[in-house]
């Protein structure tokens, strides 16, 4: 039975379902507020929301639709986690709310059983928005959208497109979706489209039968077949050849396979995961990548912001890197000195997160001190007659300046003139150096 706080909004205008679902929660220790209209819940929720473990609503309602409950509720303060249920027809309805801050849906008619588990995942997920758990790819806010758009998709077999830049940590983000799912223990297969030569490439996503070719001397499973119940993460998904583009969407539609040179069809049963550096969207409006593609592909998406638009996550790159790093070595390495950490947090990263890393790596392998200095992170400044102690005055008034630009935008919440009047500058000169430091992005994207 689950604990006696535990408490539950329904909003469902259908007098048998509701009154089926609430004799089934009320049984299973949930105490049950009930609702049959939208305009109802609207006007109920917001005075109980603090006593709401979760919320479940029906997207198709009498009066107003659920999402017009949701949006209308989401400006309130504590607003509660929402799982939606919806017919077959709503399903991009649902996905549209879950990106817009939805923990779940289903899809009627569900089972039961399965129904009890997504309402426990939803409120230990969230609660009034904020998880419990810690995050795993960072502490800055853009970060903590991304990861939890992560944890409401892995309930889910539909496919995922993660987008972001080279090195900003799209594979970490698949592997993530695929521990916190339901297929963990299944295998996981990534595949680099752009790393296979295009001849090869469908003889390894579907494989192929013995003689299918000169040289095909054994029949070969491909990853698709590999991937098993789990997940096929197919990364750098826009370098993918237009012919195979095609045979991708139908083992998409259709849910089965052939392998080249064979007849059979192979039913597959893993879920797809892809990413890519590429805009898509756009790339679909050309010949470069198949629109009809993209759609299948894209029905649920996350980006990963560039590194330089969330420097809150550079030191706790680092400790997590040292971390590693240290554990694999000899040394005995402390940490980063004060000036190592300022000249990471002045440094564009324009590798991201690999970059980040493979400086880590190669700091804790070179560095003779116990502490590591800005030129164990960046060997390069020697080149340029810069001692290992030093960081350059520019970057350190730079990482100094961002440092005071988002306390005063955090202040003023993100008023661009009350800001440059704490700041005695101009709003053009706030905005100038906003942009530079990436800040301006990052408010034009809201993260």
């Amino acid at each position: 039975m689950l604990p006696d706080r535990a408490r539950i909004g329904l909003v469902e205008d259908d007098p048998i379902m509701g009154g089926s679902i609430v004799q089934r929660l009320e049984l299973e220790g949930w105490q049950v507020t009930w609702w049959q209209s939208g305009r109802e819940a609207i006007g109920a929720i917001p005075a109980a929301a603090h006593a709401l473990d979760l919320v479940i609503c029906d997207i198709r309602l009498p009066d107003v639709s659920g999402e017009t409950v949701f949006n209308e509720l989401a400006r309130q303060p504590n607003t509660p986690p929402f799982l939606f249920v919806t017919g077959y027809g709503e399903v991009d309805q649902a996905v549209r709310l879950m990106r817009s801050g939805a923990v779940d849906f289903m899809t009627k008619p569900f089972e039961m059983d399965e129904f009890l588990k997504r309402i426990e995942s939803g409120r230990r997920t969230t609660s009034s928005g904020v998880r419990l758990k810690g995050y795993y790819l960072g502490e800055s806010p853009a970060i903590q959208h991304a990861e939890d758009l992560i944890h409401r998709y892995a309930g889910h077999d539909l496919p995922v497109l993660i987008t972001g830049e080279t090195g900003s940590g799209k594979e970490v983000t698949a592997r993530l979706l695929h521990q916190i799912s339901s297929r963990a223990a299944e295998p996981f297969v990534a595949v680099n489209c752009a790393a296979i030569p295009a001849e090869l490439l469908e003889s390894e996503i579907f494989g192929h039968e013995k003689g299918a070719f000169t040289g095909a001397q054994h029949r070969h499973l491909g990853y698709a077949e590999r991937a098993g119940k789990g997940t096929l993460f197919l990364d750098e998904i826009g370098d993918m050849p237009s012919p195979l583009q095609s045979k991708l969407l139908r083992l998409i539609e259709d849910g089965s396979l052939t392998r080249v040179g064979g007849e059979a069809l192979i039913p597959f049963r893993a879920r797809i995961v892809a990413a890519t550096h590429r805009d898509l969207a756009i790339r679909g409006a050309s010949t470069g990548f198949r629109e009809d593609l993209y759609f299948r592909l894209a029905v649920l998406t996350v980006e990963i912001p560039p590194l330089r638009q969330r420097p809150e996550d550079i030191a706790w790159l680092l400790d997590r890197f040292l971390e590693n790093a240290v554990s694999r070595s000899d040394t005995r390495i402390r940490g980063f000195s004060a000036l190592a950490e300022e000249a990471a947090l002045a440094h564009a990263w324009p590798g991201n997160v690999r970059e980040l890393r493979n400086r880590v790596d190669r700091a804790v392998a070179l560095s003779t001190s116990e502490w590591i200095m800005p030129g164990d992170l960046f060997p390069e400044w020697a080149s340029k007659g810069r001692g290992a102690g030093f960081v350059p005055l520019a970057d350190v008034r730079d990482a100094a300046e961002r440092r005071q630009i988002e306390r005063a935008l955090e202040e003023t919440g993100g008023q661009i003139a009350k800001a440059a009047g704490l700041l005695a500058v101009s709003r053009t000169t706030l905005w100038e150096k906003m942009t530079r430091f990436g800040l301006a992005d990052r408010m034009r994207s809201g993260s």
